[in-house]
């Protein structure tokens, strides 16, 4: 019930994004737009790095104090967390003082940009500290108001504000507002969680993790978070740097709907993950190929119907948005089909994960950065945003098949579709 409840909730999520996509295209320039999906997606990456990985290992944290309900050690892992989290942000403030305005200007191609980065900069730990909460919802078995804050929390602040500004036309504004929404989100979460904290005060003096343990165990997760979000914006900075604000508004719609496929993609690995780990260190190996056979179909039959749709009727959906987003149509039907593609590699991430092949996975990806940075560079400037897309998606298909074989290799498990 949990999982179908998840799920809705995700759906929800959905919904409200393109929900609000639909409203920003239809009154706001794509120009605005465009700045404010390279500012959300500059703080993924950056905020990877602040977030260092502690938005994962507090999971395993809390796996090992649950079980005595230690949460006065969980909330000193929590307050140690928090201090990491901070530190890294303020240093991440110094390189770009370092680095200065006129070096980012000029990469950019935009006189403007810096500025609009150094806010993103300062919001950064705040930032950071709202994805990091939405995690620690779930380590302390908070799931419901760990989706909200994911999915649809950090969007209403968002709304409201962009139809405010619409209102009275200052829709320059939109990023700032997209900032200063983290800013109530972070305190608003951070009080929820210590407020939980004290009405659960249990603690196990014997119990104390230290900041090495602790950056120990994050810093691996960090890795693969960078690549992965570092695959999803090495595109977009390579837009923006060529092509300009508008570019990156059109092909942002076009990578919105290929969100969809990935929803149920990770909704599948998330709940057969503990599953395939339990199945792996057991050696039920029998039982595990028949999970790794029955969750790819599953992801296959989800998967298919979307592609489908999606890419039959793409210029009708695409000016849902307005006829400035058609451009984007054969972008749109590249992404869509490759993800389909990489779809029927469905579980291969989450068995590698799984099953103590992390050092792997981070390898691969690793890999799959550098080969999207060189295909981003080569085919951006030719191909524009069908060349992005094609650069996304093969290094998509790279790290799949990549981790396909190892697990073949290794395991003599089959984790392709068949």
């Amino acid at each position: 019930m949990q999982s179908i409840n998840t799920m809705i909730l995700r759906v929800f999520g959905i919904v409200v994004l393109f929900g609000f996509t639909f409203f920003l295209t239809h009154n706001y320039s794509a120009d605005i737009i465009g700045r404010y999906d390279f500012i959300r997606t500059f703080l993924l990456v950056i905020g990877s790095i602040a977030i260092l990985g502690t938005d994962q290992s507090i999971l395993y944290f809390s796996g090992i104090l649950n079980h005595n309900q230690n949460y006065g050690e969980l909330k000193r892992v929590y307050n140690k967390m928090l201090v990491i989290i901070l530190v890294i942000s303020i240093f991440l403030f110094a390189v770009l003082l370092c680095i200065g305005r006129d070096r980012i200007n000029i990469f950019l191609n935009d006189q403007a940009i810096y500025f609009v980065i150094l806010k993103a900069v300062v919001v950064l730990f705040f930032y950071s500290v709202t994805l990091f909460n939405t995690e620690v919802f779930r380590a302390l078995n908070i799931i419901y108001t760990a989706e909200l804050f994911r999915n649809t929390f950090k969007y209403i602040s968002l709304i409201f504000g962009a139809i405010l500004l619409l209102n009275i036309g200052k829709q320059q504004y939109l990023v700032d507002t997209f900032l200063i929404g983290f800013v109530v989100l972070s305190i608003v979460s951070t009080i929820m969680i210590y407020r939980f904290f004290n009405k659960n005060m249990v603690v196990d003096e014997k119990v104390n993790f230290t900041y090495k343990h602790i950056i120990k165990k994050s810093y691996p997760i960090a890795i693969s978070t960078m690549a992965i979000f570092l695959l999803t914006t090495l595109d977009i900075v390579f837009l923006k740097k060529f092509y300009g604000d508008k570019v990156v508004a059109q092909y942002g719609v076009a990578v919105k709907f290929m969100t969809i496929v990935n929803m149920v993609i990770q909704m599948i690995n998330i709940n057969s993950s503990t599953n395939i780990a339990s199945l792996f260190f057991t050696k039920d190996y029998k039982s595990l190929q028949s999970t790794l056979k029955n969750n790819s179909r599953m992801i296959v039959a989800f998967v298919l119907p979307v592609i489908f749709i999606t890419v039959f009727f793409s210029k009708e959906i695409l000016l849902l948005f307005g006829s400035d987003y058609l451009v984007a149509n054969r972008t749109m039907k590249i992404l869509i089909l490759g993800q389909g593609i990489t779809a029927f590699f469905g579980l291969a991430s989450t068995y590698l994960n799984m099953t103590g092949k992390q050092h792997y996975f981070q390898f691969i990806l690793v890999l799959a950065v550098f080969l999207n940075f060189f295909l981003n560079q080569y085919l951006i400037p030719k191909f524009g945003m069908e060349g992005a897309a094609i650069s996304y998606i093969i290094s998509m298909l790279f790290w799949n098949t990549i981790s396909t074989y190892i697990a073949y290799k290794k395991d003599q498990v089959k984790i392709f579709f068949h």
